[in-house]
């Protein structure tokens, strides 16, 4: 019963210390990078293109091959030693070793190996290209986050701003001092007020189900990220113009490194098509031997003779010799490994004349997709430029938005403020001091969300300049 009970506390404060964990940035962005399906793609396409040139070093080397068989033989048979035909059974063993090597191919092992080099890195390109860009991801998850989080306060500070004009507007009602009509006025702004807080606490719960959902943490009730207030950061990176942004991403942005490095695999590709048209000569060797284990038949030495015709007319006999033979056991192992030995090699030269034309066809293919290679990375420039001009124009004019809604909100406010000084009064109707209210609310909304667009707009301009992503 302790054991259980000292269980469930431990299991208690667990569930209480993660509930009370919160997230910063730069934890989200580590655990994103940790986590996320699509980085771990690009790592395991980063470690097959490892594995492909460990296969294009192993090319360099000769192909050997070691074989061996054993066999039994029952029935009718022709007899080695004799030849024979008997019924009878036998067994060998043959043992091989075959090498083969590659002398000259068109450099093909030299060009693959190289190949393999540029698929290699264009593997990292392609894994960094994909962190950067995740990174990016979380970090306007994040922005979201604090763009709904201010906006929550801010309707929950004007719900109970709202609340306390209407008690105000009651206590001027029984004054006499306003006819009870405002307060109804005052009354529909209040469920209005309510409806925006409701909605801003749902914008903001799912906003942070989008960064849990992206960062992979599947308790998103309890996910919270860390209390901080975010200023507006200073904008050093809009003191360089667009062509200075543009040449500094041009020459380090992954994916045009990865565009770069696909031309350079496709001119490989060539090569090695070309290289195909080339003679090819290789050498081989071969050794084999072979083992039996059946008795075998050795000559004594000694020699008898068989009649083989009669002299016509003296009818004498005609002889003729023959050794004798006698049975006796096999060799040994080791005896008839090194006695039935055999070797064998050369070379093979190969020269291709006409292959269905295949050869030609492919070095034709690998021409064009060079051609299109160079397109897309002429592309793939053009691309960014416009969007970095696009990034540059667009960081400018969300900060002019921002300094003009700052200035919006302050007069918003000292209008709201007057309003609000002679509706306590009696000067002003319920209705014309709502509009001067939900003026001064939708200025602070705007004042929200053009803070946090310029954040974003600035963080994907300094990115494209690789400035680290950071939002202190």
């Amino acid at each position: 019963m302790k054991i259980l009970t000292a269980l469930i506390l431990f299991l208690f404060c667990s569930n209480l210390q993660y509930a009370q964990e919160t997230w910063t940035l730069e934890a989200c962005v580590k655990r994103a990078l940790e986590k996320n399906i699509s980085i771990k793609q690009s790592q395991l396409d980063y470690a097959g293109s490892e594995i492909d040139k460990q296969g294009a070093i192993g090319n360099f080397l000769p192909n050997v091959n070691i074989g061996s068989s054993h066999s039994w033989n029952v029935g009718l048979n022709q007899n080695i030693t004799t030849g024979l035909l008997e019924n009878f059974t036998t067994q060998f063993s043959s043992m091989n070793l075959n090498l083969n090597v590659n002398i000259y191919n068109g450099l093909q092992n030299v060009k693959r190996l190289h190949r393999a080099n540029l698929a290699i890195l264009a593997s990292q390109y392609q894994l960094e290209d994909m962190t950067e860009n995740v990174a990016l991801r979380v970090a306007n998850s994040y922005l979201q986050i604090l763009f709904s989080k201010e906006s929550l306060a801010v309707q929950k500070l004007q719900l109970d701003i709202t609340i306390k004009e209407l008690k105000r507007a009651n206590e001027l009602v029984d004054g006499g001092v306003i006819p009870k009509g405002d307060v109804y006025e005052i009354e529909a702004n209040l469920a209005s007020q309510e409806k925006n807080v409701v909605d801003a606490e749902n914008a903001y719960f799912l906003s942070k189900i989008a960064l849990a959902q992206l960062i992979l943490i599947e308790d998103y009730q309890s996910f919270e990220i860390a209390n901080e207030t975010y200023d507006i950061p200073i904008a050093d990176i809009l003191d360089k113009t667009a062509t200075e942004i543009f040449n500094y991403a041009v020459g380090n942005k992954k994916d045009i490194k990865i565009s770069e490095t696909n031309v350079e695999i496709a001119k490989k590709d060539l090569e090695l098509s070309k290289s195909l048209l080339q003679p090819r000569l290789s050498g081989f060797y071969s050794y084999s031997t072979r083992i039996g284990y059946s008795d075998r038949f050795v000559p004594t030495g000694e020699f008898g003779t068989n009649t083989i015709g009669f002299v016509e007319g003296t009818n004498d006999k005609v002889l003729a010799p023959y050794a004798k033979y006698k049975s006796e056991s096999p060799l040994s192992f080791s005896e008839q490994f090194d006695l039935n030995a055999g070797q064998n090699f050369g070379l093979s030269l190969s020269i291709p004349i006409l292959n269905n034309l295949s050869n030609r066809t492919n070095v034709n293919r690998t021409k064009i997709n060079i051609l299109r290679s160079v397109n897309s990375l002429e592309q793939k420039k053009l691309d960014l430029e416009n969007t970095v001009n696009q990034s540059y124009n667009d960081a400018k004019g969300a900060y002019k938005a921002y300094v003009a809604s700052q200035k919006l909100v302050k007069a918003r406010k000292s209008a709201f403020e007057y309003a609000q000084s002679k509706f306590e009064v009696g000067a002003m109707n319920s209705f014309d001091f709502t509009q001067a209210k939900q003026r001064f609310e939708l200025a602070q909304s705007e004042l929200i969300r053009t803070k946090y667009d310029y954040i974003f707009k600035l963080k994907v301009l300094e990115f494209y300049f690789g400035v680290p992503i950071t939002i202190n």
